[in-house]
């Protein structure tokens, strides 16, 4: 069996590790220019992690988040995600992996003004064919984890911004996905609001989720048990930050 860094292509994960890249590379045309924006990236994120992904702009962490996510495919390279090869998925498969393994949260909180934020939770549910009494338990207890469970009812626009961001917490957590990908998940508040959307991160991973978290903020990264710094495309330093309980 291959050791935690050193494995050849080919080589499945170990049952714990949810995600494994192996010379990750993403190339991008522009004009007559390639773009190297990863070259070679090997990566792997254990089960119930809490991990940061840094860099300045450039450095490659929206593009490494986007073939994480499965918004995008490697120029060349393996993505296992938990224990599937997704690196030779097509769109449908991936649209599929997208919706049952990975919780989106990102700036912007995506949410649908005129719908309830119970009716936004459960959208995913909706997609993945769930029945309409099971989308609305499972859309609650959801709201619930996050802290909202008064707040069920309430239209985006009757809630603050922090609100907002743990109503697009609760649907990204309602399938029970593999991974949460929360992209700047503050981005858009203040620092009070941002302290308490990090305690929710905080207690999801306590609770056992998968985090992955990326940020240009040392002290919201500091939330995180790891930080994988990026920089011209690769890994310049991936170091523990502090130690899980």
């Amino acid at each position: 069996m291959t050791s935690h860094m050193d494995f050849s292509t080919g080589d499945a994960p170990l049952p714990d590790i949810v995600i494994l890249t192996h010379k990750l590379v993403r190339d991008y045309q522009l004009g007559s220019e390639t773009v190297k924006a990863l070259r070679g990236v090997d990566l792997q994120i254990k089960r119930n992690e809490f991990t940061a992904i840094m860099g300045p702009s450039g450095s490659g962490k929206s593009t490494l988040m986007n073939l994480i996510g499965c918004l995008d495919t490697p120029t060349s390279g393996e993505y296992w995600l938990n224990g599937q090869k997704v690196s030779e998925l097509d769109d449908d498969s991936l649209a599929r992996i997208r919706n049952q393994e990975i919780g989106f949260v990102f700036q912007t909180f995506n949410l649908l003004p005129r719908a309830t934020a119970l009716h936004n939770t459960e959208l995913p549910l909706i997609y993945a064919g769930v029945s309409a009494r099971q989308r609305k338990e499972r859309a609650a207890a959801s709201l619930e984890r996050v802290g909202l469970g008064d707040r069920m009812h309430h239209r985006p626009n009757e809630l603050s911004g922090g609100q907002r961001q743990r109503v697009a917490m609760a649907r990204a957590l309602v399938n029970n996905p593999s991974i949460l990908l929360a992209d700047e998940p503050t981005g858009n508040l203040d620092s009070a609001t941002s302290a308490e959307i990090m305690e929710v991160l905080d207690q999801l991973h306590d609770a056992g989720q998968t985090i992955v978290l990326i940020t240009h903020e040392h002290d919201i990264a500091l939330h995180a048990h790891r930080a994988i710094h990026l920089m011209d495309g690769m890994i310049e330093l991936d170091e523990i930050t502090r130690k899980t309980a």
